[in-house]
Order: C-alpha cells, then structure tokens, then sequence
C-alpha cells in the first residue's frame, strides 16, 4: 500500500533558500516534496510503499535523514510526523 508521510524537523538556526532547494533535489527521488526556507525547521512530504503504517513511518524516516544529509542539513531532531494511506486519503468522498 502507498502512504504519504510528512514530517519536521526543528532546530537552532535559520534554514537558507539554497538548503532547501539541495534538500528538495535529493528528497525529490523519493516522490518527495520539502519545506523550510527561512525557518528554524525543514520538512517533507514523502510517498513511500509498505505493508502498515508503523513501517512506512519508518521508511519516510530513514528517507528523510538520508535527504538531509545529502543536502548537508543538520540532522535534527524530527519533532512532527504524519502518515496517511493512499486508500484513506478520498474515503470521505465516497
């Protein structure tokens, strides 16, 4: 099943235009999108395939660090996740 897990996380410095556009490069290969600029925060959505949700958290996890060390962002501390499965995300227009 696919999810789309977004996540944050938050530190002690302002996070510049040219980090999140290197952040947006390297989370982008993974069906991802970023967030962040001039904000003590950096974020990302990411599309991951898994049996649960508890996996796929995990995989948007490790996904997501890796990203951030690509782009060479700090590895701070992941303060919000959220995860949602494909098959929930239109339930309510049904």
């Amino acid at each position: 099943m696919r999810y789309s897990v977004s996540l944050k996380a938050e530190g002690d410095r302002v996070i510049e235009l040219n980090e999140v556009v290197e952040f947006a490069d390297a989370i982008a290969t993974h069906s991802g999108i970023a967030s962040g600029v001039n904000s003590m925060s950096y974020g990302a959505q990411i599309v991951v395939e898994s049996s649960d949700s508890n996996s796929a958290v995990q995989l948007a996890v490790d996904l997501f660090t890796q990203s951030a060390v690509k782009a060479s962002l700090p590895v701070w501390p992941i303060t919000e996740i959220e995860v949602i499965a494909e098959d929930e995300d239109f339930g309510d227009f049904e």
